[in-house]
């Protein structure tokens, strides 16, 4: 692993930290972590590894507001110039990159694909397809800590994340499906208790280009350790189904 900085079209600095296979990778990787995660959260460096010993160079880095990263958290919209910065990066490893963000990762990374081409695809993990807020204990929660001034208060202090006051009701993800003609898998788990499996059959049934749809069993919220062999073939697919679209 080596550590690095990437720089945003919007002027932040980003933590960056690379996984990089000895020889010529197959692709290059731009992994994306979810809300209050980091690139060193252990469940991330968890796929980062497993598709590093799958052949592939990763990408990863501290999402803005996040860890040692500038700026304010945007719950995935903004986040769109970071995964912009990462691909920058990974294009500089291989001509072929695929994005794989969970949960508000897996929102920047469907925002930046519909508007980039050249993406060799998408895996979205555990992406809502909407913006509505789940009637469960741990949705309100998160609505009360991202949305309210106490709550950001609260996340400032006690994790370091700092939340922007504003948010900016930008295009859904299903929207954002629909406009992504890049191979998309669609990983959710079926004992995901924040966003409803039900919302992953949603938003595979808005996209655009080619799509696949793996409900894990046993798997809870975003990088679930048991999803990752999952994450890994679903990259393989989409490399395969980009060569055949191609």
């Amino acid at each position: 692993m080596s550590l690095s900085t990437l720089q945003t079209v919007d002027g932040l600095a980003l933590a960056g930290r690379t996984w990089l296979v000895d020889g010529r990778p197959r692709a290059a990787v731009v992994l994306a972590h979810g809300f209050s995660a980091s690139k060193d959260e252990a469940d991330v460096v968890r796929v980062a590894g497993a598709l590093q010993a799958a052949g592939f160079d990763v990408v990863s880095y501290d999402a803005r507001g996040h860890g040692a990263s500038e700026g304010e958290c945007t719950l995935g919209d903004l986040e769109r110039h970071d995964v912009a910065a990462a691909v920058d990066a990974a294009r500089l490893l291989s001509d072929r990159v695929v994005l794989v963000g969970a949960s508000m990762g897996a929102i920047a990374v469907l925002r930046h694909a519909a508007d980039d081409r050249e993406i060799s695809g998408v895996v979205s993990v555990s992406s809502p397809v909407a913006w509505r807020v789940p009637r469960t204990a741990r949705s309100l929660l998160a609505a009360g800590v991202t949305r309210t001034s106490i709550g950001r208060r609260f996340v400032a202090r006690h994790q370091k994340l700092r939340i922007a006051a504003r948010w900016t009701n930008p295009e859904p993800p299903g929207r954002l499906a629909s406009r992504i003609t890049a191979p998309l898998a669609v990983v959710h788990g079926q004992r995901d208790r924040f966003i409803s499996p039900r919302e992953a059959v949603e938003l595979y049934s808005e996209a655009a280009g080619p799509c696949r749809l793996e409900l894990v069993p046993h798997m809870g919220h975003a990088f679930d350790g048991v999803a990752v062999p999952v994450i890994v073939d679903c990259v393989d697919w989409c490399l395969a189904r980009n060569d055949h679209t191609g």
